[in-house]
């Protein structure tokens, strides 16, 4: 099955409502930083929340989601866009934590129960939107839960779910986000919450492939989809932006890295691509930037 994502509403406007499928990107995630089970689950909910809040954007509106918990996994960071692209990575990837009593895995433990949630919005205005609260649980869910109410204020409703293999591959992930809009009455909100209260496991029904308009029906009736849209990783990295990082460096910094190791490695954090630069590539990088500060001189 695709990675995709419905935008749906129900109770006539009253509750807006996204739910994802993101089983190939927490695999890709897994695949790229080699994360332990717990590391997978941690960073595989933060970006199915990453890749649902983008699309509450639009244009070319991002945000950037960022947990530093006290727990061993250290920072989490996804940065997601409007148009249904994620990408992420943890500080940490190789901790293994045992499971809780319950026999499940220890995210709130690799996380940290005290720390931050950060999101940053690039809207496309001068300075973007920053908000941040405390960590709730270092669950995610129930931590992105809570910013929604302190920094949005907008009650809402937040799950996720990746579901790992024994051979720590990504069986199945995603969620969903309920936000109460205005005019929602007290029985409306008491059955929503019921009905929350009396779900099956969403990793069980994501792991049914139940579809999501039918998964959001279980919790609010009627559901209307407005549109469905499928959702990627991709990492925004390339050999052009990993060059003007090395042309920040300056000319000194590069000279010495020439002088001393002949070539230069640059990977990113996002996706681990390696960019190797040998010496002719940085001699061509060093000549560029005298080309330039020639022009400037002019």
């Amino acid at each position: 099955m695709e990675d995709h994502l419905i935008r749906a509403t129900a109770l006539d406007g009253k509750v807006r409502a996204y739910a994802a499928y993101t089983t190939n990107i927490a695999n890709e995630l897994h695949s790229r930083h080699r994360t332990t089970p717990v590391a997978t689950a941690a960073l595989g909910r933060l970006a199915t929340a990453g890749v649902m809040m983008g699309a509450m954007l639009k244009g070319n509106e991002r945000l950037t989601l960022q947990i530093k918990g006290n727990g061993p996994l250290g920072q989490m960071v996804v940065d997601a866009n409007a148009a249904g692209e994620v990408r992420g990575y943890v500080d940490n990837p190789f901790v293994d934590l045992p499971p809780t009593a319950e026999g499940k895995l220890d995210v709130g433990g690799a996380v940290g129960k005290q720390g931050y949630l950060y999101v940053i919005k690039d809207l496309g205005l001068k300075e973007p939107y920053r908000g941040n609260v405390p960590l709730v649980s270092g669950e995610v869910a129930e931590d992105v839960t809570y910013y929604f109410a302190k920094s949005e204020q907008t009650p809402s409703a937040v799950a996720l779910s990746v579901l790992v293999n024994p051979d720590h591959t990504v069986k199945a992930a995603g969620g969903f986000i309920l936000q109460l809009m205005p005019g929602l009455s007290e029985i409306e909100i008491s059955d929503m919450e019921r009905r929350l209260g009396e779900l099956p496991p969403l990793s069980a029904m994501l792991g049914d492939g139940m579809p999501l308009d039918r998964l959001l029906s279980q919790i609010v009736q009627p559901v209307r989809v407005l549109d469905r849209m499928n959702i990627r990783f991709r990492c925004q990295c390339s050999r052009e932006r990993v060059e003007s990082t090395l042309i920040s460096l300056g000319r000194e910094e590069i000279e010495t890295i020439l002088n001393e190791d002949g070539k230069a490695e640059v990977v990113c954090h996002f996706c681990n691509e390696t960019y190797v630069y040998d010496a002719e590539m940085l001699q061509s990088v060093l000549a560029k930037m005298s080309e330039s500060s020639n022009e400037t001189s002019l």
